[in-house]
């Protein structure tokens, strides 16, 4: 493989598969190795999930299984499980980055005039005559 991918380690798959849930139904499902190294890749990366290499299967399945395991609270208890076996701190660490975003991201109006508050318009004389 490239080490532009990455892939878990048997080891590292083998402390996490306990953790998975095992009650599917109909079509037999795609490999959660390859899926969940996709899922990690594309967390990882920031891209978008139809962007994701297909060395790990098919984008729908990688966006489907983390949001339907998202639902089910199973990342969360994973997390907790791993993080609770203790290791050293660097093993432990789950990430939480923070993203800078442009101003008007938020929804402010954004200009450098001060705009008078909705309160004092309500209250204010009207500017023009009917």
């Amino acid at each position: 493989m490239s080490r532009d991918f990455f892939w878990l380690t048997e080891a590292q798959f083998d402390r996490i598969r306990p953790h998975l849930p095992t009650d599917t139904r109909g079509k037999a499902r795609v490999d959660d190795r390859r899926v969940i190294s996709g899922i990690v890749h594309v967390l990882k990366s920031g891209g978008r999930w139809v962007d994701a290499p297909a060395v790990y299967g098919p984008r729908k399945t990688l966006y489907n299984r983390f949001v339907r395991w998202a639902e089910k609270g199973v990342w969360e208890k994973l997390f907790r499980s791993l993080a609770s076996a203790g290791g050293p701190p660097e093993q432990v660490l789950i990430d939480s980055s923070a993203i800078k975003a442009h101003r008007s991201a938020a929804g402010g109006k954004g200009g450098r005039r001060p705009r008078r508050s909705a309160v004092r318009a309500a209250a204010a004389r009207p500017r023009s005559t009917h």
